[in-house]
């Protein structure tokens, strides 16, 4: 799900799932407000990813290589869009590949992705990714971004194994403002992912305050592979 939120006049996330073999993708990402068209490099940056994540898996490339690939080809379309020194939009960047053993994550800024632990998981719930930003966790400014005017691009790549049934969160930082730690997180999930569950933890952000755009994949693991392609 995304939602605009309370205070903004458009949305600038942008969200992208498909099903990749018996792995489940998904791609979130965050406009740069203070760079232009944001949205624009929001949403370019999540198709590019989606696309090639897709292939590549399908194609039966690794998932940390996969999302380091699709990575790549998304900071490569988003520089694309800037037309001069003074116009190059830029976005945040975070993705999961859901496979049924091992869940990988991939991102550049400050989108997150959590485990939620169901109750026979072997791992507790917990944060899969790090911040770039001035301070993890404690500021929003950002020090990696995809964009023409970044530096270049060194993607986080971590393979994580659940061990046990629960749910995988793709976020940007307009849900996570209001649940930062993995335990707030997995008890807004009422029974299990749904889509109840997802329009829950949309609704925790709304009720905060809705200051920014809102966006969340909430995918179950084990994956079900049955997003249409």
């Amino acid at each position: 799900m995304s939602d605009r939120g309370l205070r903004r006049s458009r949305n600038e996330d942008a969200v992208a799932l498909a099903a990749a073999g018996d792995a489940v993708v998904a791609v979130v990402s965050d406009g740069v407000s203070t760079a232009p068209r944001p949205d624009q490099a929001a949403q370019l940056a999540v198709e590019t990813a989606v696309a090639v994540l897709t292939e590549q898996i399908e194609s039966g490339a690794d998932a940390a290589a996969a999302t380091g690939t699709a990575m790549a080809a998304a900071a490569k379309a988003v520089a694309g869009l800037a037309t001069g020194e003074h116009d190059a939009p830029a976005c945040t960047y975070v993705s999961a590949v859901v496979a049924p053993q091992r869940v990988t994550v991939g991102w550049i800024g400050d989108s997150r992705v959590y485990w939620a632990a169901g109750t026979q998981a072997a791992h507790p719930s917990a944060r899969l990714t790090r911040d770039d930003t001035l301070a993890d966790g404690h500021s929003h400014v950002i020090t990696a971004w995809l964009g023409a005017d970044a530096d270049a691009v060194e993607p986080h790549i971590e393979t994580f194994h659940p061990g046990g049934p629960g749910a995988v969160i793709v976020c940007s930082d307009g849900l996570w403002n209001h649940l930062p730690e993995p335990a707030q997180m997995t008890a807004a999930l009422l029974s299990g992912p749904s889509l109840a569950a997802a329009r829950a933890l949309v609704r925790v952000a709304l009720d905060g305050g809705g200051q920014d755009n809102i966006t969340v994949a909430l995918l179950p693991y084990p994956p079900e592979v049955n997003i249409p392609k």
